[in-house]
């Protein structure tokens, strides 16, 4: 199958439209060669309709985890976004893929199980390029939303206060201070973070920041295996202002360190774990 000519016009971009860009920079640090070498088995078919180039849709694909993009923001932000073009190769007026051929781009690299090594390829040389200190990860999980109710891979899930959705989610771990995103987990939408979260943990990842759906012992044990520690952020404090909060939570710690002095098992073990958090 051949692949669609794009970028030919690059040089209509005006002078304003080449405003500075992060994502400018990242193509100049990264060599591509390496992984369109892994894209190349993809739409080797000598016939069917020409397909858009693997090594521009694995970059769009990049965009929409590091910018949190579902198919169809995705789809529109490289319909009028010059930096987003200019990332993926596309020049100022030339069409741009729908968000179905990113549907099925990504099932492509799945069933080639290229999704994951691709994306460390990149991640690898970037952090490889990157002068920093580890400060910690940020893990959290976003909802993609499916193409059709019918994707047999994809389930159901409602969380309070919003409609139900039919869906995956990407479970991701990124740099607390360069929010470059390290490691991903893809699993179908009903599957619980904390579950799935040790999967988008990467090695050494200093301190873990991470909301409440990450509390227990599945991911707390998954974080320090890979040599971590886990901060999970208090939700569901009371108090009519941030000075009362702090006073309670003080009296709560209080009471808890008591119990558990007194040899109560189940108080000191709830201590104990409380104290993982801190």
């Amino acid at each position: 199958m051949a692949h669609r000519s794009i970028g030919q016009d690059c040089l209509a971009f005006t002078r304003m439209d080449r405003g500075s860009s992060s994502l400018d920079e990242i193509v100049a640090l990264v060599d591509w060669c390496p992984i369109a070498e892994l894209l190349a088995p993809l739409y080797a078919a000598p016939k069917g309709e020409a397909a858009w180039p693997p090594l521009s849709m694995f970059r769009a694909m990049l965009l929409a985890v590091w910018y949190d993009l579902s198919d169809v923001k995705l789809a529109e932000a490289l319909d009028d976004r010059a930096s987003f073009r200019r990332f993926c190769g596309f020049s100022a007026h030339e069409p741009t893929p729908e968000r179905t051929a990113f549907v099925r781009f990504r099932r492509e690299l799945v069933s080639r199980s290229l999704d994951q090594a691709l994306f460390e390829a990149v991640t690898v040389q970037l952090k490889a390029r990157a002068i920093r200190i580890k400060t910690g990860t940020i893990v959290d999980a976003t909802i993609i939303v499916s193409q059709t109710e019918h994707d047999s891979e994809a389930r159901w899930v409602k969380h309070k206060g919003r409609k139900a959705v039919h869906g995956f989610k990407a479970h991701v771990g990124a740099d607390a201070k360069t929010a470059l995103v390290e490691r991903i987990a893809i699993t179908p939408a009903n599957i619980n973070d904390g579950r799935a979260g040790p999967d988008a943990v990467p090695d050494d990842p200093g301190e873990v920041f991470a909301d409440s759906a990450y509390r227990g012992n599945h991911f707390r044990d998954g974080v320090r295996l890979r040599g971590g520690t886990l901060r999970v952020a208090a939700t569901a404090m009371w108090g009519r202002d941030e000075k009362e909060t702090l006073a309670r939570l003080k009296v709560s710690v209080v009471i808890k360190r008591f119990l558990a002095s007194r040899g109560d098992p189940s108080e000191g073990a709830r201590w104990r774990g409380r104290r993982a958090f801190a």
